[in-house]
C-alpha cells in the first residue's frame, strides 16, 4: 500500500509540474538570430555557476555571438600570438556602461560580470576589423536558434511575457506571448 501510494504521489507531483510549465518554439527568418523572455517583474534569479569563454582566435571573436543570463562572469582569453583589447562602446545603446578590458598578450584571460541586461557589442582597439556580440538575458530563458532560425525555450512558467528577438544587423522585435502549453512564436525582422 505504502509503495503504490508512493508512486501515485510521484506520478501527481510530475504531472502538476509539467502543467505549470511551457514551451515556446518557432523561427526566426533571418536565420541565426537569439530569442529571450524579457525581464519579467518581480522575478529575480540566480546567476549561473558557469563561466563561458570568449576567445580571440585567428584575429575574431570565437564565438562571434554568446548569449548569456544577466549575472553571468564571462572570460577573455587571448589565443592569437598578437595582443588584444576587449571594450564595448554601450549595453544596449547606454553608453555609461561602456568598458574597456585594456590589452593583454597570448595565454591571458580577463573576467568581467554582466550584471545589465541588453546588447553587448565587442570590439578590439588594436584590430578594428574585430567584432562580436554578448546578448544578456535578464532571465534564464533564452535559445540561439539553429542555422535555419529554429528556436525552442523549454520550462517556462505559464504566464504572459515577452518574448525578444535579436539577429545582428536586424532590428531587435518583441512579441507577447501568453504561456500555456506549446506555444509557436514565428518572428521576421527587418533592418
Amino acid at each position: 500500500m505504502t509503495r503504490s501510494f508512493v508512486i501515485t504521489l510521484l506520478l501527481v507531483t510530475s504531472v502538476a509540474a509539467a502543467a505549470v510549465a511551457g514551451t515556446i518554439e518557432g523561427k526566426v527568418s533571418q536565420g541565426k538570430s537569439v530569442v529571450y523572455l524579457d525581464t519579467i517583474q518581480g522575478k529575480t534569479f540566480a546567476a549561473p555557476t558557469q563561466t563561458p569563454l570568449v576567445e580571440h582566435k585567428g584575429m575574431m571573436f570565437s564565438p562571434h555571438i554568446l548569449v548569456i543570463q544577466q549575472g553571468t562572469t564571462v572570460e577573455f582569453l587571448n589565443s592569437d600570438n598578437v595582443q588584444h583589447n576587449v571594450f564595448w562602446p554601450s549595453i544596449n545603446g547606454n553608453k555609461k556602461l561602456a568598458h574597456n578590458l585594456g590589452t593583454w598578450p597570448k595565454g591571458e584571460k580577463r573576467p568581467f560580470k554582466f550584471e545589465q541586461p541588453g546588447v553587448v557589442p565587442l570590439l578590439c582597439n588594436a584590430h578594428p576589423e574585430m567584432a562580436g556580440y554578448i546578448i544578456v538575458s535578464p532571465t534564464p530563458y533564452f535559445a540561439e536558434t539553429d542555422d535555419s532560425g529554429n528556436y525552442k525555450l523549454e520550462n517556462v512558467p505559464d504566464g504572459k511575457y515577452n518574448l525578444v528577438a535579436w539577429h545582428e544587423g536586424m532590428k531587435e522585435q518583441t512579441k507577447s506571448v501568453n504561456v500555456s502549453g506549446i506555444k509557436k512564436v514565428d518572428f521576421s525582422l527587418s533592418k
